[in-house]
């Protein structure tokens, strides 16, 4: 008997471990799941997209597209953006990103302030 109360115990713990580890792991959202309704997002996130567009007069701000739109081919796909400010960096068009931080509303519009940017890989875009 005590060897099978033992056998749950350990089971149930290792299955709560488990549980608790699976939900550190932070959600990582594509750029469609925020665009249309960026300020619901007030906590921390992190985005991934692909860089399509700089603001003008700070490139420090990029456009972020879905990376779905790659499979877009021709030149009239509407795309939509995700302003991302990513200081201290320098992204070119078709890199594509992983960026961590907090979005917030300006007088334009929502950015993504990025704490942290990581390219992940780079594609080619245009001709």
């Amino acid at each position: 008997m005590k060897h099978s109360v033992l056998k749950v115990f350990v089971y149930l713990s290792i299955v709560a471990i488990v549980g608790l580890l699976a939900g550190c792991k932070d959600e990582i959202f594509q750029v469609n799941d925020v665009v249309s309704d960026p300020g619901a997002f007030s906590k921390p996130l992190t985005l991934e997209g692909i860089v399509y567009a700089y603001a003008k007069g700070d490139t420090t701000i990029v456009g972020v597209m879905d990376k779905k739109e790659l499979q877009c081919k021709t030149p009239n796909c509407n795309k939509a953006l995700l302003a991302v400010k990513a200081s201290g960096m320098r992204l070119n068009k078709g890199d594509e990103i992983k960026a961590s931080g907090s979005i917030v509303k300006e007088s334009w519009g929502y950015v993504l302030i990025a704490d942290d940017v990581k390219v992940v890989t780079t594609h080619k875009i245009g001709a």
